[in-house]
């Protein structure tokens, strides 16, 4: 706790980890959560200066009626690592505004914020703690097959786009092992906030 501030517990995982359910499982316990993606898709819906700097970088194409031109935008960052760039540098600073907002109003002393990018974004550093939901491969392909109706190709694709379990775990403070059932996941969770509480 530095100066009134909230203890803030970063938690981050690889696509189909579970790192969204293992969250759900610390909201249980009391600790409010920023979910950092979902915020990221309502920000380029909502936020005019985002929506302006995504037309001037992607085109008019980059929204339709809907909103947000998700697919047109997927694959215009999917596998160009300079367009992909170009609209984290858009929209993390305006996550990161959104998030300090939402933390004034929190009167927790621990809060969670949920990412997944939490580590290549940098924002990890700003946590007091990191948390990393681990899953093995295999399990994670079939969870996201099952999930989302990817291919095994395309789920891998999506897989190697991320920096994988080594790179998490040497940046994490705190592993939480999801390869068991949901019983297992929560009982981490707890085993986990019993040890953040303790930094308090």
């Amino acid at each position: 706790m530095k100066n009134n501030q909230p203890f803030i517990a970063g938690i981050t995982g690889g696509i189909g980890s579970g790192k969204t359910t293992a969250a759900k499982f610390f909201e249980e316990l009391g600790v409010p959560v920023y979910n950092s993606d979902t915020r990221a898709k309502i920000i380029q819906n909502e936020n005019s200066e985002v929506k302006v700097k995504i037309i001037e970088a992607f085109g008019h194409e980059a929204y339709n009626e809907s909103g947000l031109n998700r697919d047109y935008i997927a694959k215009q960052v999917f596998n160009n690592n300079e367009k992909l760039k170009q609209l984290n540098q858009i929209v993390h600073p305006a996550v990161f505004n959104d998030f300090e907002e939402w933390k004034k109003k929190q009167t927790s002393k621990i809060i969670m914020k949920e990412a997944a990018i939490l580590i290549e974004s940098g924002s990890y550093k700003d946590c007091d703690v990191v948390i990393s939901v681990l899953m093995n491969k295999e399990k994670r392909i079939q969870r996201i097959m099952a999930r989302d109706g990817f291919t095994e190709e395309q789920v891998m694709a999506r897989i190697n786009n991320q920096i994988s379990d080594e790179e998490r775990i040497q940046k994490s403070d705190f592993i939480i092992d999801n390869n068991d059932d949901l019983a297992h996941l929560k009982n981490e969770v707890e085993k986990t906030f019993i040890k953040i509480k303790k930094l308090l």
